[in-house]
Order: C-alpha cells, then structure tokens, then sequence
C-alpha cells in the first residue's frame, strides 16, 4: 500500500491509502486539497483565524486614576525583578516630586514587594467597598503578601489566581497617579497575558543577567510582550558586573554583556547596567531600598543609585519617544 496522503476534512475523518477507497464517516462533509493554498487564499486564511481569535479577547480598560503603566518583567525568577521594579518606582518618585507614583504587586504565588517596601497589614476598604494601598517611601503599594500570612503559601489554581488578579486591577482605590509600577511573576503565563490584555500598558521593561541561561527566557518575555502588542522599552542587564571592596577586581560572575548581545538580536535598547553590590542586597532584605536609604553615602554606594537614576532617564526616553511615535 502506498503512503498515506493527508486530507483537510470539515466534519468528519476520511482516511484514504495509496490505492484504496476513501472512507468518510457517516454525514461527515469533507473537502479535499489536493495542492497548496494560493498566496491570496492563505492570507485570508490568516485574517479569518486573526478575526476569530480576537472575538475571544477582552477589551481593554484602564486603570481608574492611573496616567501610564509600566510593567517590569523577566523570563526567570532570580533576576532581580523585584528589586528592579521597586527601585525604579522609587527614582521615578524622586526624580519628580510632582509626581504620584504607585506599585502593584502580580506576583501571587510569591510576593515580595511587602518586605522590600517594609510593609505589613491588610489594606483598609473605601466607602466604594476598594482596597486601599499601604503607603510607604512617598510610594502606594498593593500586593497579595497583604492579603496572605507572611509565611502562608498560596496553593491555589488558574481560575482562583485570575480572580486574585482581576481584583487587584480592578479593585483598589489608587486615587491619582501619574505612574504605576507593576512587578510581574516570572514567565509568559496566565498572569502575564492577562494583565497585558485587560489594561493599557506603556511600556514594557525586561530584567535579566548576563547568563545564558537567563537570557533564553528573557527573550522569550520579550516577544510575549510583542505578540500581545506591548510596546518593550527595552532590557535592564541586573547583576552585571562583581567589584571586589577589597582589591577593586572585577568579576562578571553571571558573564559579560549577554543582554547586550540580546538587545542587538531583538533590536531593543540596554537601559542600562546594574551592578552585582552588597548595597542593593542589603538594603532590599532590610526593607530600605538603597534608591530611597542611600542617595548621598560614599562613591562606592552612589554608583548604584547612580546607575538606577540611569535606567529610569532610558526608561522615560523610550517612552516619550513612543508616545511622540503614535501622534499623527
């Protein structure tokens, strides 16, 4: 018997061999292709599959009080997301005192903003029946470590976590600000695209190391974020560089310039480097983020705070770039 040809079938399975009788089920209709789709009939094809797709999609809405979004991600947990995201939602607040800034937390199954925030306790209810953030550092914060024990893990499925997320969009009195910080979860899943597909988003920025390792999966972030139409402002390369406080050697523990080599690939801006300090560390495990604690100590702290100053001016370049883009 010859080689099994492969038939496109609506309604039903029809098998055919080489030389034998095609056997369709019963009241199955079934067509045939028997050559390649033309270049006009595939690409009705794609806009047919695009239009069906996007009946499924919700419609974007945003958040009630908040001016601009800014999501800070990465493929691997690791990276210094978190520690990024607050530091940057801390310069932004610095470099403008005019400005309100607050920061969400998405991270359900493990949050770390209320300790890097030095913040405990559970949100207090406006008369509208919201959530108010806890305020800490001149910054609102909400995340789901205020809704848990500190030391409870949260052992929940898809649908409960959607709904953890849905109301922490949708449900929280942020009043009026001019920026929001999310803290995405590690990964491309559930909570990455759905944050992405409910609300507006500015701009999209991706933290990784040097590493290979994690920068196969910070660029699987990064086209997450194109796919779903989210403009990426570009990489933070965290963890960057070691500098011995003794003998001043550097060391570039995790590699040297791997997110630079990314960049270049993805045709993405570095935003900037951040290197590996005890500092940063230090100060985050503390509660006293060394963007707000440490702004005037000696040269060798400075540099990072410096360097967090850098990655924020990068930042508001992109996105007013993208901005003065979208203007007609």
């Amino acid at each position: 018997m010859g080689c099994w040809q492969r038939l496109l079938i609506f309604g039903g399975v029809l098998l055919r061999g080489g030389g034998g009788a095609s056997v369709p089920l019963a009241g199955s209709r079934v067509l045939v292709c028997r050559r390649q789709l033309s270049g006009a009939d595939s690409e009705t094809l794609k806009q047919r599959r695009a239009q069906i797709m996007s009946r499924g999609l919700p419609k974007q809405k945003p958040i009630e009080g908040v001016k601009q979004v800014i999501v800070v991600a990465s493929g691997k947990g690791g990276v210094g997301k978190s520690t990024t995201a607050v530091n940057l939602a801390l310069a932004l607040a610095a470099n403008d005192s005019s400005k309100a800034v607050g920061l969400l937390d998405v991270d359900v199954y493990g949050p770390s903003i209320p300790k890097m925030m030095n913040l405990k306790g559970n949100p207090e209810l406006s008369q509208s029946n919201l959530m108010r953030p806890l305020l800490n550092y001149g910054i609102a914060c909400m995340s789901m470590g205020f809704l848990v024990e500190e030391t409870a893990p949260v052992v929940w499925r898809g649908l409960m976590v959607m709904s953890a997320i849905e109301k922490l969009l949708r449900q929280v009195d942020w009043g009026q600000l001019d920026y929001l910080v999310v803290d995405m979860p590690p990964g491309t899943g559930d909570v990455q695209i759905s944050v992405s597909q409910h609300i507006p988003i500015s701009g999209a920025v991706i933290v990784s190391t040097p590493q290979d390792i994690a920068l196969m999966d910070a660029r699987k972030g990064a086209e997450m974020f194109r796919k779903v139409h989210v403009p990426v402002l570009g990489l933070v390369q965290n963890m960057s560089v070691f500098q011995c406080p003794k003998c001043k050697h550097r060391t570039h523990i995790f590699g040297a310039d791997g997110a630079r080599r990314l960049a270049r690939t993805l045709d993405l801006d570095v935003l900037g480097d951040i290197p590996l300090h005890l500092n940063i560390r230090e100060t985050s495990d503390t509660g006293q983020p060394i963007v707000f604690s440490q702004p005037e100590s000696d040269e060798q702290v400075k540099k990072p705070m410096r360097r967090s100053l850098l990655v924020l001016d990068a930042i508001l370049k992109e996105m007013k770039k993208m901005l003065s883009e979208d203007k007609p």
